[in-house]
């Protein structure tokens, strides 16, 4: 079974095409700039080279058009035909309280996701515009959703209900959601197969963390809790988004700023985090460089972003009632040694004993960073979005 992976953005369209019999992948990349001037595809061949074509690409229609004809190009392509497509799973941000799971897309599910758009307003539209290119450029292949908030669905009403008057939840669907739930569902899964342990009998902290971030508690194989809310807004630090804050210092802001709605939108999500703070970069990479550098807000920044990690870690602790597994993941939790002994520095208590060398010796692998005598295993599990929309997409096609 050949399934292709979309993930459309806002200006952006990554795509990926797995051979689900062998597992291999065997093509991916990705549009940048759609509607925009200078717009480029940029793939690996089948030699494995690293290509870019620069092209018109005004829509997403027309860029998932285009992908599918490299996708059968005599040169660059790695199937002969369309037909070959046997399935196409998309990623989508929103599902709101509707999706709990994966589904087959129907126009049913594509108007309940048409009543999603207003809880991501830059995102669920151009899923939505994935989903309909596909439909009329490949009109018998079958599609699956894949959702970002669905691995979510298991968190009890105490922790995802907000302190407002009850009227907002009801009318309005003001509560926690939670995102990146594909990762979470995936590096969870995929520690305790590393480990050889029950997946349904863990306690399990995941920490995705890039230039978005979010940590969520995994008990018994499901969500209980995690640390972005409505939006993606809430919970850690991140590269432009400014995370926790006091609800009442948004007023205060907003009037001391003269900003509108619209403009607060903004100023939290684009203007702040790592990047407002530092006036640095979002990038924690040239983060950490400034700080060996001795650049004290680039100090101030990391010390602020690995605490508000290492804090949820311990909350999470306690509402799981202990920790078995705290898995690092994401471009930050893979790739930064930094953060992740931050994170786990003073954490005995919790019977973690970190492993310092181990640590500073590896990016980007499958590994555990904890010492053998550790109860807590510490580990780095690179996440894989796209396999698991993928599988999802078979799973649901041969239930069918």
């Amino acid at each position: 079974m050949k399934t292709l992976v979309l993930n459309c953005g806002s200006s952006s369209i990554k795509y990926k095409l797995f051979d689900m019999a062998s597992g291999e992948v065997m093509a991916q990349g990705g549009i940048e700039r759609v509607g925009l001037e200078d717009s480029f595809l940029k793939f690996t061949d089948k030699n494995e080279e690293k290509v870019t074509l620069e092209k018109s690409i005004p829509n997403h229609e027309e860029g998932i058009a285009f992908i599918l004809r490299i996708l059968t190009d005599q040169k660059y392509g790695c199937i002969k035909s369309y037909n070959e497509i046997d399935a196409v799973g998309h990623r989508v941000v929103h599902g709101g309280e509707k999706f709990a799971s994966s589904v087959l897309i129907t126009q049913e599910v594509i108007d309940m996701l048409v009543e999603c758009t207003e809880f991501a307003p830059l995102h669920n539209p151009a899923n939505l515009e994935g989903i309909r290119a596909i439909d009329k450029i490949l009109p018998d292949t079958p599609q699956v959703g894949v959702f970002d908030t669905a691995f979510h669905q298991s968190i009890p009403d105490y922790a995802y209900l907000y302190a407002f008057p009850y009227d907002v939840y009801e009318k309005y669907g003001v509560r926690r959601y939670g995102f990146h739930g594909t990762s979470h569902r995936y590096v969870s899964n995929r520690a305790c197969e590393i480990l050889g342990v029950p997946y349904e009998q863990q306690r399990i902290i995941t920490a995705h963390i890039g230039n978005g971030g979010s940590v969520t508690a995994v008990k018994n194989g499901k969500s209980i809790d995690t640390s972005m809310g409505m939006t993606p807004t809430e919970g850690l630090i991140m590269g432009t988004r400014c995370g926790d804050v006091d609800a009442g210092a948004l007023p205060y802001i907003m009037r001391k700023k003269n900003l509108d709605a619209e403009g607060l939108s903004d100023y939290i999500n684009k203007k702040s985090g790592v990047a407002g703070f530092s006036e640095i970069s979002s990038d924690m990479r040239d983060i950490e460089r400034a700080m060996f550098a001795g650049n004290p807000r680039a100090i101030q920044i990391l010390n602020m972003y690995n605490y508000r990690i290492k804090k949820y870690v311990g909350a999470y602790s306690a509402a799981l009632g202990g920790l078995d597994i705290l898995v690092f993941t994401g471009g930050v939790g893979e790739n930064q040694w930094v953060t992740r002994a931050e994170v786990c520095k003073d954490m005995e208590y919790l019977g973690l004993i970190f492993d310092e060398e181990k640590n500073k010796s590896e990016r980007g692998r499958e590994v555990v960073i904890s010492k053998p005598e550790s109860k807590v295993k510490v580990m780095v599990v690179p996440t894989d979005e796209e396999y698991m929309i993928a599988y999802d997409t078979r799973v649901i096609l041969e239930d069918k």
